[in-house]
């Protein structure tokens, strides 16, 4: 299927004089430092100079907040062979196998490799405590400080990284846009707090930016995770595909007022039951694996019951497991949960979906490469086939880190191969007059248009609801997209309105439900739409 073309707007956010702006070079250049970006990092040689640059820092990442763990084969009574087959059928038929396959046969090699960067998975008995997730036929999930193994992951890469001489970290500095010349990526266009816009010429450039959560109102995502890397690598020209698939968490915890905060899937897997308002265990109505269905199962039946009962919420119950087996196992969650005054132990936990991890993005190949030369990619910014139409539980801390290595390495090679030299002409494609941001609330906006994706574009989608999100995103961004904006908020607003515009577009073409992707006017998976969905900019304009 050909992809989709789609308007890019303006190919540059801002206007560009190379003659008044700093310039900085460097062989290789990151952007975006959580788990895909720093595995990366260290795959690099040494003898070539990175620069790692984060819209914020370096613990603000959708990595370090990962709770549940990372999947991987590390049990004798399982087999690799396990592993695969539960990737495919959550997948729902849009799985990469040759992938998958190369995924999972991969993934203990490089779990090992964390722990010899010094990260600390918690044990049982001297050995990898390993816990069960929806979806997994057995105990795979290796976890750290309880609930909390993304924290500790991200602690162990980003001191191997500082550990690196040939390896700087720039925080607080979002990328405004790749620099390409002739197709080719040459760098990027970043803000540096010091000296405002900045060039940075790189001979190659690895995008690890992460997802796009925070394009709906009820997301588990920090508030960085504004979809920029995929705005980036479409206004450069690279194909993105799968971007109708939007992962949402089933339990995020719920209190009117409050953050919402993600209640891990292993929760679940050590035996929490999920009920509704009237205190009903309700999943065996749904799915045979009960609490342990694919996401997408446990999602929607949670929205469907919220709408029966005419109530915000469903809730976890954990009242009949072990006080010291939820001490020890979530610690964090619980600590969350007291905050408000909700006892684990003794008290059910309100929660509903959210926004969790974006599927659909940027495509790659086995070896992390774009279809942009010179530009590599990696983590939730991509669109690998690893996970089809639903991503299996755990999966994606191990596909940031599988993809992250063979970034680096490819990244790394090409650069050693290459001179010296930088050059192009930059010829940014601005009217010689542009609005300025002044009379625009663009909080305002950005409120508005997580509310109508969460309603229209959300869990639950439909022609009229996704032709309704159309009209009004396309409207938004006719008004937006010719405006100079001088700060991260409005160009956050610009690189979310593509966003939505691409994911509207991909969830209007796949006229089935698969996965994530739930279609009201069309609740069956059509064989006819076993393929995947590509968007690219329209290069006739």
């Amino acid at each position: 299927m050909d992809p989709i073309q789609i308007e890019s707007g303006q190919r540059y956010l801002t206007r560009i004089n190379p003659k008044r702006i700093p310039h900085i070079f460097t062989d290789v250049l990151i952007i975006g430092g959580g788990i895909a970006g720093s595995r990366a990092a260290l795959q690099i040689d040494p003898r070539l100079e990175t620069i790692i640059v984060n819209k914020g820092k370096v613990t603000q990442s959708n990595s370090a907040y990962a709770q549940g763990g990372i999947a991987g084969v590390l049990d004798p009574l399982d087999d690799i062979s396990n592993h695969i087959e539960d990737t495919l059928a959550a997948g729902k038929d849009l799985c990469n196998r040759e992938l998958v396959e190369h995924v999972c046969h991969a993934a203990p090699r490089h779990i090992r490799e964390l722990i010899e960067y010094g990260a600390d998975f918690d044990k049982q008995d001297g050995k990898l405590a390993l816990t069960k997730e929806g979806g997994h036929s057995h105990r795979r999930v290796a976890h750290a400080l309880g609930d909390a193994t993304g924290k500790e992951l991200m602690r162990a890469l980003v001191l191997a990284v500082e550990n690196r001489p040939s390896i700087q970290t720039w925080t607080k500095t979002p990328t405004l846009d790749l620099v390409t010349e002739d197709g080719k990526c040459r760098g990027a266009i970043i803000w540096n707090r010091y000296h405002g816009k900045t060039l940075i010429w790189a001979k190659q450039v690895i995008l690890a930016t992460g997802g796009a959560g925070c394009l709906f109102r009820e997301t588990t995502n920090p508030p960085l995770a504004t979809g920029d890397g995929h705005a980036l690598a479409f206004r450069a020209g690279a194909l993105l595909q799968d971007m109708e698939f939007m992962q949402f968490h089933p339990t995020v915890l719920y209190i009117a007022g409050g953050a919402r905060y993600l209640i891990s899937e292993a929760v679940r897997g050590e035996g929490a039951y999920l009920r509704d308002s009237n205190g009903v265990r309700f999943m065996s109505e749904y799915h045979p694996d009960l609490e342990l269905a694919h996401r997408d199962v446990v999602s929607r039946a949670i929205t469907d019951r919220m709408l029966k009962t005419n109530h915000s919420c469903v809730y976890l119950d954990l009242t009949h497991l072990k006080r010291s087996l939820i001490k020890e196992r979530f610690p964090n969650i619980s600590e969350v949960c007291a905050s408000f005054g909700l006892d684990l132990s003794r008290d059910q936990i309100p929660v509903r979906p959210g926004a969790h991890y974006m599927i659909g993005g940027v495509k790659t190949d086995l070896e992390a490469r774009t279809s942009v030369p010179h530009l590599w990619a990696a983590g939730e910014v991509t669109s690998t086939g690893l996970h089809g139409s639903n991503r299996l539980a755990s999966n994606s801390l191990l596909e940031g880190l599988i993809f992250g290595a063979a970034a680096g390495k490819g990244a790394s090679a090409a650069a050693l191969s290459q001179p010296d030299q930088f050059s192009a002409s930059l010829l940014p494609e601005w009217d010689s007059e542009k609005r300025s941001d002044e009379d625009l609330n663009s909080d305002d906006l950005r409120n508005s248009l997580a509310s109508l994706m969460w309603r229209d574009v959300g869990i639950t989608r439909s022609a009229e609801s996704l032709r309704d999100a159309k009209e009004k995103v396309d409207f938004w961004s006719r008004y937006v997209v010719n405006r100079e904006f001088k700060t991260l908020s409005g160009w956050e607003l610009q690189n979310m309105l593509l966003v939505a515009q691409l994911m509207i577009a991909s969830a209007i073409e796949r006229r089935e439900s698969r996965g994530v992707h739930y279609r009201s006017d069309f609740p069956e998976t059509d064989a006819a739409f076993q393929k995947h969905i590509s968007v690219i900019a329209d290069s006739r304009k």
